[in-house]
């Protein structure tokens, strides 16, 4: 480890090992009582009216949709007991990039994709992953959809509604949609396939280009809806939006040169998409000061955008030549790295730890973790970094934690929240 690079670390007020996450922890579960409450500080903790409980039953079909950043996918699944069945599977691009859409358009999209499946299906699982709000029928009332997706007309429209409309239209009744996000799906996905009696808990938890976590409460819990029931119900955190923790001073660069100033500030603390830049900031801040030679300079200020596999690469001492001229120039790099890794680890186990916390479960038996996203399946620092965190914390805080990492459980997540919920 590059003493100068810790030294130069401190000044900029990225230092890991100095986040308190058990102060941030009990900081985060009251951001998260208070949106249960109603009285929302940073995270909106959004019921889903959504139940990860009892097995999903074996035998029985449902479609279900992606509709993702980029591409839309369809598909018929079914469980079985080694798992699940996903079959005539399709992946097209999202309508809407390249050239605007309409909401009528967009629908009869969705619509030519499923009607196909609808012989064999009477629950259809939707994961859209833009803003809407869930209505207590589980069906969502699209607030904004963005990325490259240009939709016109959809804001405020139901969207399940609209598709049960358009399926009627073509003399296809008596079907059911079901709306989730991608967070939500990671959760059922990866719970559907397990023995959730080995479990006291679940939470869903999303490392990748963002940053989002889920947990299924007791429903009663959920003061803002004021029903009195031990159902449990999933509750979207929406925990990227957690203001209570402060980054150094390129942190807060990077956040005003963002196109959300000021919103977002745990995302930007921890998602794949700001690890990678505030990495060259720091590296680019260093060449400037002159605390790499003029070799590594050189290369250092030659960086474009990079994403977080650099930064991982970097870490595990590959790619350095791209950065460094010499030994001590590498080092140095690999602790900036390594440090900008381990502080998004260390603030996910602070994100878990509150949601285990506010849920009381992992005493008796562990919590089941379901994550999904690059970060978590493809970095490898940051795996064995958050279950080591997990561990630690978790012990002198009277919990257990298993950590299960998913992969593409977007489509048994959708099918999952259909034939538990319809």
């Amino acid at each position: 480890m590059s003493k100068k690079a810790v030294e130069f670390l401190a000044r900029h007020g990225i230092e890991p090992e100095k986040m308190d996450v058990k102060a941030v922890c009990e900081d985060m579960v009251g951001h998260m009582r208070a949106g249960l409450d109603g009285n929302v500080r940073s995270m909106l903790m959004i019921p889903t009216y959504l139940s990860n409980d009892g097995a999903v039953p074996k035998g029985v079909s449902a479609a279900v949709i992606d509709a993702g950043g980029t591409n839309f996918r369809s598909a018929l699944v079914s469980f079985t007991e080694n798992g699940y069945e996903v079959s005539e599977l399709q992946k097209v691009k999202m309508p809407g990039i390249g050239k605007p859409c309409t909401w009528e358009e967009f629908i009869s999209f969705v619509a030519d994709r499923i009607e196909p499946l609808m012989d064999r299906a009477d629950s259809i699982g939707f994961c859209f992953s833009y803003s809407a709000d869930i209505t207590p029928d589980m069906d969502g009332r699209v607030y904004r959809i963005d990325k490259e997706v240009v939709v016109t007309g959809s804001e405020g429209q139901l969207i399940g509604a609209s598709l049960l409309a358009e399926l009627e239209r073509r003399n296809i009744f008596g079907k059911r949609v079901v709306i989730l996000n991608d967070t939500v799906a990671v959760l059922l996905g990866g719970a559907s396939v397990l023995n959730k009696d080995a479990y006291s808990g679940f939470i869903g938890q999303v490392s990748g280009t963002g940053t989002n976590t889920c947990v299924s409460l007791p429903t009663r819990d959920i003061k803002k809806l004021n029903i009195d029931s031990a159902k449990g119900m999933i509750v979207n955190a929406e925990s990227g939006l957690y203001n209570g923790l402060r980054g150094g001073d390129l942190d807060e660069r990077l956040d005003s040169e963002s196109n959300n100033p000021g919103s977002k500030q745990f995302e930007k603390l921890t998602a794949g998409v700001y690890l990678g830049e505030v990495s060259r900031l720091l590296l680019k801040d260093a060449a400037a000061s002159g605390l790499v030679s003029e070799e590594s300079a050189e290369k250092i200020m030659a960086l474009d955008k990079i994403d977080t596999s650099f930064v991982d690469a970097w870490v595990n001492g590959e790619r350095l030549d791209c950065v460094s001229g010499c030994e001590e120039d590498a080092d140095f790099v690999q602790t900036v790295a390594r440090a900008v890794l381990m502080r998004s680890a260390r603030c996910m186990c602070a994100n878990l730890l509150a949601l285990g916390k506010l849920s009381g479960a992992g005493r008796e038996k562990p919590i089941c973790v379901c994550a999904e996203g690059s970060l978590v399946q493809k970095c490898r620092v940051y795996r064995e970094a958050l279950e080591s965190f997990l561990a630690e914390y978790g012990e002198s805080m009277d919990m257990r934690f298993e950590l299960r990492v998913g992969e593409e459980t977007t489509l048994p997540g959708a099918a999952a929240a259909a034939l538990l919920n319809s």
